[in-house]
């Protein structure tokens, strides 16, 4: 079923010409006097309620907007099942640059918004969206996660976002190089905002060398100064381009690896904490071609859904961190699982969570 207020043509041909398509819900929210437009995308609630974050963002035009709360959904369930958590897949965007139109009045219709499904969609941060965000969201919604500590929540997620990229990473070199040691490796890190800061800290405790990148030359100084032995890289492209780099961890906006970075690629092993890295179908395809292991990025990103999660039922940091550390034999599995079918590890993952939400929805129909 879809829900669609106020939908204009164009928005509607998204919603039913998708190739994301299978949505359950999706619901076009709009509040005049805060000036709140939201979509609220529910891709699939087998599983359990379908928890994702909100994303703001100035989108060109609403149906850009649908199509990325779309696509962003879908990666949700499939994440959420990986996980190992009763959660379906859900995502919330709101249109508008948040330096300028974000408010303590709009966030509130936006919670009013989320609790008028009556607990179908969870909701957390996102881009564009943080901690003190998500408390004025509750205050209207009780189906909000990613609270400060002080009103109930367990904080920042992007500690253990870090600590499952990491876990992502040794599994990446225990299947290739026979050790899950990152000691002597080159990791290469583009973006070193929220969980790039937390990762390279994790690999430099290992004694890899790491080369960072980011859009922000305040990140990078940021990251210069507090570990020393840190290195720049002038941008992206320079950074895929470096001499005997062993791994690349896009940490920043998705679509890092497309027909343009592919072919340049130094590094043995992609593993970072971005969403939807893969520009486009085919693109693991041209990773596998080039002998590049590939850790799906929503596999070894699970750490901050797996903590938000864990919100819900009071959380507890080392029951969490405890979750977030079987992102190493899960990550071991797909690259088993793809071994085995002869086909690229995203390929492998897609089809180990759809059977998972398949066995759901047969369970719900006996």
């Amino acid at each position: 079923m879809t829900d669609v207020t106020g939908a204009h043509a164009d928005v509607l041909h998204t919603l039913f010409r998708s190739e994301q398509g299978g949505h359950e819900q999706v619901v076009l929210c709009q509040d005049r006097a805060s000036g709140l437009k939201a979509v609220i995308a529910i891709h699939s609630t087998a599983l359990g309620p379908a928890l994702g974050g909100t994303r703001f963002y100035p989108y060109a035009s609403e149906q850009e907007a649908v199509a990325d709360a779309l696509n962003l959904a879908r990666g949700m369930s499939y994440k959420n099942a990986m996980a190992g958590l009763d959660h379906g897949g859900g995502k919330a965007v709101i249109i508008g640059d948040p330096e300028l139109v974000k408010s303590e009045e709009l966030l509130l219709a936006y919670g009013r918004c989320v609790a008028s499904l009556g607990g179908r969609y969870v909701t957390a941060c996102d881009v564009g969206t943080y901690v003190a965000d998500m408390d004025v969201v509750a205050r209207e919604c009780r189906w909000t996660t990613g609270r400060s500590p002080e009103n109930g929540g367990a904080g920042d997620s992007s500690v253990l976002t870090a600590f499952g990229v990491y876990q992502g990473m040794r599994a990446s070199a225990q299947h290739l190089w026979g050790d899950p040691t990152l000691r002597g490796r080159r990791v290469g890190v583009a973006g070193v905002g929220k969980v790039g800061h937390h990762l390279v800290g994790h690999l430099l405790d290992e004694g890899a060398e790491v080369v960072v990148t980011d859009v922000r030359e305040e990140a990078v100084d940021r990251v210069v100064a507090a570990h020393p032995a840190v290195r720049r890289a002038a941008d992206t492209d320079a950074l895929i381009r470096t001499e005997g780099l062993d791994i690349y961890a896009p940490c920043a906006l998705g679509g890092a690896l497309n027909d343009d970075t592919v072919p340049v690629l130094t590094a043995g092993v992609v593993c970072g904490a971005a969403n939807n890295q893969l520009a486009h179908p085919g693109v693991e395809k041209d990773l596998a071609d080039r002998g590049i292991l590939y850790a799906p990025d929503y596999v070894v990103n699970a750490g901050g859904v797996i903590q938000v999660a864990d919100e819900l039922h009071g959380f507890d940091f080392d029951r969490c961190k405890a979750k977030a550390a079987k992102i190493f034999d899960t990550t071991l599995g797909i690259f088993a699982r793809a071994k085995a079918d002869g086909i690229p590890p995203a390929a492998a993952a897609d089809r180990i969570a759809e059977q998972r939400m398949a066995e759901a929805r047969a369970a719900h129909t006996r």
